[in-house]
């Protein structure tokens, strides 16, 4: 579904992101994680036309390079931002209702039906439907901005640090819910700071360190691998 290639991202002219090349199918989880400053969300926001950036970038096999943010969410791609951006003053209801942009021209029934997929998906966001989405707990507003992204049914939805700031049972939830995500197709990329919850349900993974790929393979590979286990999982000892 996205294939990234040789992908450079700079400030000023100085290069933060080096030559990245990725791949994520449809129906598959993909995760980048790494540390601070590694340039994770400077990668997807490249990714999404938000930063310019060089090399080669497809989705669903359209050349994607030179487009413009409506562009590239026109053609499928979604990010759910990692300050989640809301409309604070909005209801629940609303906020997923501007979700439904890309397909604007889709009758009501159409979007009636796509916001009730996103109340089984998430059930308390049915609950509170009405209120306003600047009163939800971090939790709440984590799951209305996923549920606003799709919405629009993307072919892509990437997410920026979904777990950041949440608590372990709320992440558990998030993260459970990303994974009932492939039996709608939908390709996902994830940028995780919490390496563990991010590999147990990723197929694949690849680790960026300095502004490059430094690692790569089978999520259950990499959560193996003893530089990973001592430096991201927190555990064991790694092979000198």
């Amino acid at each position: 579904m996205l294939e990234i290639g040789d992908l450079s991202v700079g400030y000023d002219g100085i290069d933060v992101v080096h030559g990245v090349s990725l791949r994520v199918a449809a129906g598959r989880i993909v995760t980048v994680i790494g540390p601070n400053g590694a340039g994770k969300t400077t990668l997807l926001h490249a990714i999404m036309g938000i930063l310019r950036a060089r090399g080669r970038l497809v989705l669903a096999g359209q050349e994607l390079g030179g487009a413009g943010i409506e562009d590239r969410v026109e053609a499928g791609m979604c990010l759910v931002a990692e300050k989640r951006e809301l409309f604070a003053t909005m209801s629940v209801s609303d906020n997923l209702a501007l979700g439904a942009w890309r397909h604007r021209r889709a009758g009501r029934a159409a979007r009636t039906a796509a916001m009730e997929e996103i109340y089984a998906l998430f059930p308390r966001l049915a609950e509170r439907r009405r209120q306003a989405a600047g009163t939800l707990s971090g939790g709440e507003r984590q799951m209305l901005a996923m549920g606003r992204a799709l919405m629009g049914k993307p072919l892509l939805l990437m997410l920026d640090e979904p777990s950041l700031g949440l608590a372990p049972l709320i992440v558990r939830d998030i993260f459970r819910s990303i994974a009932r995500l492939r039996e709608a197709g939908v390709a996902i990329l994830l940028v995780e700071q919490n390496a563990r919850a991010a590999l147990e349900i990723a197929d694949e993974g690849h680790v960026l360190e300095g502004g490059r790929i430094t690692l790569s393979g089978p999520s259950a590979t990499l959560a193996n691998d003893p530089r990973v286990v001592q430096t991201y999982l927190g555990i064991g000892h790694a092979e000198p």
